[in-house]
């Protein structure tokens, strides 16, 4: 069949979480016709993400973003999501970007063109054949947004749609400090009852006292809340997060977790330290920093060589809920997969190496997100009052 009437790019879903799965599809296209999807985003902190990709029409004069493969752009081959995936800044745009959704409760939204011809610059100066608006929400409709400001803890929880009870999470970032909310918004999208944990803020760096009092209190908050399954309650961390989940796990008389989730962690913590010993670790060890060929901080050095000294660990032996590591191969920033293998090694000699499960992806850095999350090489990074730059995150 023959194209009649105008190109029409259309999204199904157009309206989906986050992690879900799109078809682009544009039809009414002459057959054999060199075009281009483009993907535009503008982020809450007003800077534009783009991807795009070089395809040619079928003989019935359509293009399947899923089904066809791209020939040039931000992504090559057959790749269903490149058009989020493969995000980043547009041309002349701030340095050390990062994509992160800061208000939940309104929907991420990304603009799909089709252009014609191969481009791969100069969007804005050129009409496109065909757009169309798509939503990706964090926050799946029915899932309750709570405030939490308690016994001293500050964070959001996030309630499953439906009555309930949940399994629940505790949910903690890591050394940027602040109150990150989206994942803790998708798991409870997924029926998880989640607290997003706010533990310091980039003010606090330099006074960031908290001990895990702190983060027992806010355990508690979680299981005591009448919609959560009391005894199935987890501990899910990222980075600095990590170590406080295997901290907790390890040492805490209070937090008996169901299951520990660590993202890119690592267990080199002294029992009896804050966060702000974490903190002055990284100004011990700055002379071990190195640069890439970018000019961006290389920190994976500031954690090596894994101490032998057992006081100068967390005493893994002692975690007895199973824990899983997820790990990047190419992490820049910490030196995560040789403590996850350092771990394994104390757990199996402890004799609960049966509750250790690693995941560890080739050619990941350190900062490993939701599905379809734009990947980028680097990022700024608050230290020592100044903002500097950390490799391959």
């Amino acid at each position: 069949m023959f194209h009649t009437g105008p190109p029409v790019v259309s999204v199904h879903p157009s309206r989906a979480m986050v992690d879900e799965a799109f078809k682009v599809q544009v039809e009414n296209l002459p057959p054999g016709s060199p075009v281009t999807l483009h993907s535009l985003h503008q982020s809450e902190d007003k800077d534009y993400w783009e991807a795009f990709g070089h395809y040619v029409s079928d003989h019935r004069g359509t293009v399947s973003v899923a089904d066809d493969l791209s020939c040039g752009g931000t992504y090559t081959g057959k790749e269903a999501m490149g058009l989020l995936w493969s995000m980043r800044p547009v041309p002349g745009s701030r340095e050390g970007l990062r994509l992160r959704k800061l208000n939940v409760c309104i929907p991420q939204l990304v603009n799909i063109s089709v252009y014609s011809g191969h481009v791969g610059v100069g969007f804005r100066e050129q009409d496109p054949l065909a757009s169309v608006l798509t939503e990706r929400w964090y926050m799946a409709p029915g899932v309750r947004r709570i405030d939490i400001k308690e016994k001293g803890v500050r964070g959001t929880l996030f309630i499953p749609h439906g009555p309930g009870p949940f399994p629940g999470l505790l949910d903690m970032w890591g050394g940027g400090g602040g109150l990150l909310e989206y994942r803790a918004a998708l798991l409870a999208s997924h029926g998880y009852a989640s607290m997003a944990l706010e533990y310091f803020n980039p003010a606090e760096v330099n006074t960031a006292e908290l001990e895990l009092n702190y983060f027992e209190t806010a355990f508690n908050i979680v299981r005591d809340h009448p919609q959560v399954m009391s005894d199935r309650v987890g501990l899910f961390g990222l980075s600095l997060g990590s170590i406080v989940s295997i901290s907790l796990a390890a040492w805490s008389s209070v937090v008996k977790p169901r299951c520990c989730v660590c993202i890119s962690g690592n267990h080199t913590h002294a029992r009896g330290g804050t966060i702000g010993d974490v903190f002055n670790e990284f100004i011990t060890n700055v002379h071990k920093v190195r640069m890439d060929e970018n000019n961006y901080e290389i920190w994976r050095g500031m954690g090596l060589p894994i101490p032998d000294d057992i006081s100068q660990k967390v005493d893994v032996g002692k975690i007895n809920c199973p824990i899983l590591l997820v790990n990047g191969d190419d992490d820049q920033n910490w030196p995560t997969v040789e403590s996850a293998e350092d771990m394994a090694q104390m757990m199996r000699a402890a004799g609960n190496e049966h509750l250790l499960t690693r995941l560890e992806y080739p050619d990941a850095g350190h900062l490993i997100e939701p599905p379809y999350s734009p990947h980028f090489r680097a990022t700024k990074f608050l230290k020592d009052g100044q903002k500097g730059y950390t490799a391959s995150i």
